[in-house]
């Protein structure tokens, strides 16, 4: 943009082009050039223009109504900005418009009667917004329209009658939205139709019979996640070119005709979670006719009624097949021997069936494989140990099936292993030691209900990122290692029902533990006041040992607890329902509880007094609170929360934090969703931190922060008060749940975020503390930020919460390294706190630290506080040691074999064949190590170093523009 100056003429600058007749402007042309700001409605005053395209840039606000002067306008594309608000009506004035681009931005309302006036509009694409409403029947009237793009919005209703008018309709798709009833017939009548979409609707009704053959020119056909019932139609393979079906998750019923073998050019064919399928013998013979399809890379079939037996030439399929998933069916047999020539899968699932026998040598054959689930079948003899060939594996499932002997040690080679399962078989031997070489596994390792014995090997400290153990009902003996302490992100921990003897070490590194299950074995001696001290425990399973002693008061007094079967346990909480212990240690008790109550008087009347001036103070300034908050504020009370939270049900708890409990809630009023942070009184220091998060949250206005709907300051229904903060729910969680998965999440597949969202993530948070820092009336410090702290709405973007540790900094300075104040105490989260923070001081560039930090979080996918991070290495030094030569060796492993997201796909239109994943190390490296450098630029130990926010959302910026036409390119070429 440095031509844009008056030293040099307009008609040079870059960007614009002139008519070379009468030098008006005609072309403005502004793509991905990283600008911000908005439309100004001088635009309306370039009337001789006849294409803008401001698409992948930054710009916001609404659509100047004056744009609809430009009556010679041919191309308006705004695609990939933040635009918002309504779609103007009088659009209707550009009435040579051919294309209007305007996919992933704001906009919301009604897509507007007043486009159908557009008479020569070829190409309308408005998916990826916020739109309501219905389609509106009038589109029918566009005869030009060639691309219709509704996809990804609110949209409701049906499908018009009306679009079947469109004869020259070639993309059409209207998929991911809320639409009912059914496709119109006169839709699968257009002939020109090659791309088709309607999934994750709400559609019913049968496809007719004759698809194939009207819609001969399909090439991409998508209706799954709907109503759809009825066969697969016989004539669809008429549709020659085709190359993706997707109709999972239907209740398509039937069999699949071998026909689809005549289709060369299919790449994806997916049937997933339907009724398909007698459970006879032949369900499967349809697969012999694949092996025509030279191009298959996706063949899904989990969750239907097949039966019979996999056909041999299940081996003759394409070897470019990556994704093979026939998981809970009803086949039975064995394994061919013929499935080790699909040497490019990269997912095997055959859980959930009948299969039997034992599991053939050549699946080590599978060098690619980085998914196995063979669970649940009845599979037997011993596991393969050709299976420690798999070096890329990142998740093996071989539970509830009769596997014998020992587990062999190869499968150690599998230093990729995020998830081990072999439980419920029937192994034994010693565990072996090579398996405790997998620091790789950070999800889950079990190997329950087997015959194992020995000890567990002193070698489990390797497992320092694993977060859960499940080693329960087994034979193995000794002690508990004390080195289990070193596995510090373990959550839950299950080691019951074997015979471990010994005391319980103290195991007080494992400050996240939430299950811990120890029963059933031979343990003495005293419960260690560790577990006492554990503030996230939910579950302790103690029972059936030979404990004896004091039981410790437990931080969390709503875990269940369960110590039957320790004859000379006493003390503990009074629901616990055990013996006083003896007169020393009653005394002990006794004058532990006077201290107690002492402090808790104190608190409380403190409190009470802050309460007692807190309430003249509101009621003198509740006008001035009330308003700054939000305007149209809505007034709530007790009665009102407990209602809209279902007595504060535990169905509806999706949080605890220090201060508070966070619960979903529905507001009786519009049955608006929202989230609820009730204050808790009884935690020191509540109060003051609700109060500071009013402060701040009454100023601050950003679409990446966490919007408060209002506020009750009440008392229950025993007089008590009672404070809640009342938030915009976030449907996706929190940046947390999606870094760090639970199993039943990974075992399905979900919640492993792709590089394009991680960006946009840090692009959001970063502009969120730019706002923070430098745009509010009054600079506020966020002082927590963390995953956890990081909320995400339904289009993945995050939102930045928690204001409880924040605060403003009134000196004027505009110097980050001046402009900032001493803190009543150290603030932040540990693996978070900046070292100055040691110091009492806190700043602007303390956040930047923060945010450090969470960049380097979010793309190794290591917490700071794992265990590994000890002495004098940190998550910092960590990744530096590895930049940037040998950084893709630590990165995150889901983001190396991340799959590209449909819809992705789908936007910018005309797919035409699947991409393959097998290179995606060296194409990402490229993007990943830059967004390192300013992680680490960010999260230096000099305040003086690190970069300045506004800096921090260009650069990334900049990185995910990069990545996007890397991605375009791609696209093009595959066209």
């Amino acid at each position: 943009m440095r031509s844009w100056n008056d030293s040099v003429h307009f008609c040079n600058w870059t960007g614009l082009t002139c008519s070379p007749t009468n030098g008006r402007v005609t072309i403005l042309n502004l793509d991905s050039q990283n600008l911000v700001g908005s439309i100004p409605p001088s635009i309306g005053n370039l009337t001789f223009l006849n294409a803008i395209n401001l698409g992948n840039n930054s710009f916001h606000g609404k659509i100047p109504p004056e744009i609809g002067r430009l009556q010679r306008l041919q191309n308006l594309t705004l695609d990939g900005n933040q635009f918002g608000g309504r779609i103007p009506t009088n659009i209707s004035g550009c009435t040579n418009l051919r294309k209007f681009k305007a996919s992933y931005n704001e906009f919301n309302g009604q897509i507007p009667d007043e486009i159908s006036s557009l008479l020569k509009l070829e190409i309308l694409s408005l998916g990826r917004n916020n739109l309501t409403g219905r389609i509106p029947a009038s589109i029918g009237n566009l005869s030009s329209l060639s691309v219709l793009s509704l996809g990804r919005n609110n949209l409701q209703g049906s499908i018009p009658e009306e679009l079947g008018l469109l004869s020259d309709l070639t993309f059409f798709h209207v998929g991911a939205n809320y639409l009912s009833g059914f496709v119109p017939s006169s839709i699968y009548n257009l002939s020109s139709i090659y791309f088709f979409s309607v999934a994750s609707n709400q559609l019913q009704g049968e496809l007719p019979s004759y698809v194939g053959l009207t819609l001969r020119n399909l090439e991409v056909f998508l209706g799954g996640v709907n109503n759809f019932t009825g066969n697969i139609p016989a004539s669809l393979p008429n549709a020659s070119n085709l190359q993706q079906i997707e109709l999972g998750v239907n209740g398509f019923t039937g069999s699949i005709p071998g026909s689809f073998g005549r289709l060369k050019s299919l790449v994806k064919l997916s049937f997933e979670f339907n009724r398909l399928g007698n459970g006879e013998i032949g369900d499967l013979n349809f697969v012999t006719f694949l092996a025509n399809c030279t191009n298959l890379t996706l063949l899904g079939l989990v969750e239907n009624r097949f039966g019979g037996e996999l056909p041999k030439s299940i081996g003759n399929l394409s070897t470019q097949l990556q994704f093979l998933t026939l998981g809970s069916n009803l086949i039975h047999g064995e394994i061919p021997v013929g499935i080790g020539n699909l040497v490019n899968l990269q997912l095997l699932g055959l859980e959930n069936n009948h299969l039997s026998g034992t599991v053939p040598d050549v699946i080590g054959r599978l060098n690619n494989l980085e998914t196995l689930y063979l669970n649940q079948n009845n599979f037997s003899g011993s596991i393969p140990s050709s299976l420690g060939n798999l070096t890329k594996l990142i998740a093996l499932s071989l539970a509830e099936n009769k596997f014998q002997g020992s587990i062999p040690p190869t499968l150690g080679n599998c230093q990729k292993l995020q998830l081990l399962i072999l439980s419920s078989n029937r192994l034994n031997g010693t565990v072996p030691k090579h398996l405790m070489s997998l620091s790789s596994l950070t999800i889950y390792f079990g190997f329950s209900y087997n015959f194992l014995t020995g000890p567990l090997p002193l070698e489990v400290d390797n497992l320092k990122s694993l977060a859960e153990l499940d080693i329960s009902n087994n034979n193995l003996s000794g002690e508990i290692p004390r080195s289990l302490g070193s596995c510090t992100s373990l959550e839950r921990l299950y080691l019951g029902s074997n015979m471990f003897e010994g005391t319980i070490p103290s195991l007080e590194n494992l400050k996240g533990l939430e299950e811990i299950d120890l029963s059933h074995n031979n343990l003495s001696g005293q419960i260690p006041t560790f577990l006492g001290k554990l503030i996230f425990l939910k579950y302790l399973n103690l029972s059936y040992n030979k404990l004896h002693g004091e039981v410790p008061i437990f931080a969390n007094q709503s875990a269940n607890i369960s110590l039957v079967g320790n004859d000379d346990l006493c003390g503990g909480a009074p629901q616990l329902l055990l013996p006083v212990c003896s007169k020393e240690g009653f005394k002990r008790h006794i004058s532990k509880k006077v201290v107690i109550s002492i402090i808790s008087g104190i608190i409380i009347a403190t409190l009470l007094a802050s309460s007692f001036v807190l309430y003249y103070k509101r009621k003198s300034s509740q006008k001035n609170c009330t308003t700054s908050l939000n305007e149209n504020q809505l007034r709530l009370s007790f009665f009102d929360i407990l209602k809209s939270t279902d007595n504060f049900s535990d169905e509806n708890l999706i949080g605890v934090g220090s201060f508070g409990s966070v619960y979903k809630g529905i507001l009786s009023g519009d049955g608006k969703v929202v989230a609820i942070k009730v204050l808790k009184f009884q935690q020191q220091g509540a109060l003051k931190s609700f109060i500071d998060e009013c402060n701040a949250l009454k100023s601050i206005r950003h679409r990446n922060i966490l919007k408060v709907i209002t506020v009750c300051s009440s008392v229950d229904y025993e007089g008590n008060d009672f404070k809640c903060l009342i938030f915009e729910f976030m449907p996706k969680g929190s940046l947390d749940k999606w870094l760090y998965p639970n199993l039943d999440e990974q075992l399905v597949g979900i919640k492993k975020l792709t590089l394009m969202q991680r960006l946009n993530i840090a692009i959001d948070v970063a502009s969120a503390f730019d706002y923070l820092h430098h745009h509010c009336e009054i600079p506020i410090v966020h002082c927590d930020l963390k995953p956890s702290n990081v909320l995400l709405d339904e289009d993945m973007a995050a939102h930045v919460g928690d204001f409880g540790l924040a605060r403003f900094l009134y000196e004027s300075s505009d110097n980050v390294l001046q402009s900032q104040i001493m803190s009543g105490g150290l603030r932040g989260s540990i693996g978070y706190i900046p070292p100055e923070h040691m110091d009492g001081y806190v700043s602007r560039l303390g956040d930047i630290y923060n945010y450090g930090i969470l960049l380097l979080e979010m793309f190794i996918g290591k917490r700071p506080i794992d265990d590994m991070f000890k002495d004098d290495l940190n998550i910092h030094k960590f990744v530096s040691m590895a930049f940037p030569n040998h950084f893709m060796d630590i990165v995150d492993p889901s983001l190396l074999f991340e799959e590209e997201n449909e819809d992705d796909e789908i936007e910018e239109a005309m797919i035409r064949n699947f991409e393959s994943q097998t290179s995606n190390k060296k194409k990402m490296e490229e993007f990943l190590v830059p967004v390192m450098r300013i992680g680490l630029m960010c999260s230096t130990t000099s305040p003086r170093e690190r970069m300045a926010m506004n800096d921090v959302v260009n650069n990334i910026k900049s990185i995910r523009d990069s990545f996007i036409k890397f991605k375009d390119r791609n696209k093009q070429t595959r066209r």
